[in-house]
């Protein structure tokens, strides 16, 4: 009889255990809602909240296509900035190396016959190109190669003429580059035996011949304009190159006239 109360206590700890446990449950799953605005991100719940505003996309979404390219406004701004300097580059060249009197050497205005037969003479040196106007013409080139293209008309076929100059390149890059090669050899060892000096004799002519003559001044400039426009139309015409050399090409444009004769060589010979 004794065992009886506390197998009644017992029965009555455990159902007031299961009636004490038993509530805990809906609170318990309540706990748990099946959704909760803390999981979402700010821009989400924002969003949410706004009901109604079906195709307001959320504050925070990125557009497609913004990925930080540049816009055709941004292109076209740095094409009439490009064209503007080139044609104030023009206008410097002009004005400096043909009007005004504070270079070496004579202007156009007050120029010698001295210096005119120099100019005839120099020639010769050039395949009788005159050795003062080569900027001059390149310059502009330049410049006009940046005008928009008129997308109404089709691409110009190309001509005869430049076919056959396509095909030749190779041989104009070899005669162009044994040029070079014998224009240095010629200017350091050239008539050696007419008592012309030697190798640094003849330096200090050629520093002497730049700082008194207009022409050998201008020349100077001549190719340091060359030095930055050669890179510049190599690098836009690096589809005409084969594919085997483009990046060899790409490398060698930044060196003044061996990037030329490379581009030259390797070019793509295109069936028509």
């Amino acid at each position: 009889m004794a065992a009886l109360p506390l197998l009644l206590c017992s029965a009555a700890s455990s159902h007031r255990i299961r009636l004490l446990a038993h509530p805990a449950l809906p609170y318990r799953a309540a706990a748990r809602p099946t959704f909760s605005p803390v999981r979402f991100s700010p821009c989400v719940f924002h969003s949410l909240r706004r009901a109604g505003a079906r195709a307001a996309p959320p504050p925070c979404a990125a557009k497609r296509g913004g990925g930080g390219g540049v816009s055709s406004s941004d292109g076209e701004g740095t094409r009439v900035l490009l064209q503007a300097a080139l044609w104030g580059a023009e206008a410097a060249y002009i004005i400096w190396l043909f009007l005004l009197p504070y270079a070496p050497g004579d202007p156009v205005w007050a120029i010698s016959q001295a210096t005119i037969t120099d100019l005839v003479g120099l020639s010769l040196n050039f395949f009788f190109i005159l050795p003062l106007i080569n900027s001059a013409f390149l310059i502009p080139y330049m410049a006009i190669r940046l005008n928009n293209p008129d997308k109404d008309q089709p691409p110009p076929q190309a001509s005869k003429l430049a076919s056959v100059m396509v095909r030749g390149a190779s041989v104009v890059g070899i005669t162009s580059g044994l040029v070079c090669v014998l224009s240095i050899v010629w200017a350091f060892f050239g008539r050696a035996d007419a008592d012309f000096g030697g190798i640094l004799d003849r330096w200090q002519y050629a520093q002497d011949y730049v700082l008194t003559e207009r022409l050998a001044y201008a020349f100077l400039w001549d190719i340091l304009l060359y030095s930055i426009f050669q890179p510049w139309l190599i690098g836009g015409n690096l589809q005409n190159v084969k594919p085997k050399a483009t990046e060899f090409v790409n490398v060698a444009r930044f060196i003044p006239v061996v990037g030329i004769v490379v581009y030259l060589l390797c070019l793509e010979d295109k069936k028509d």
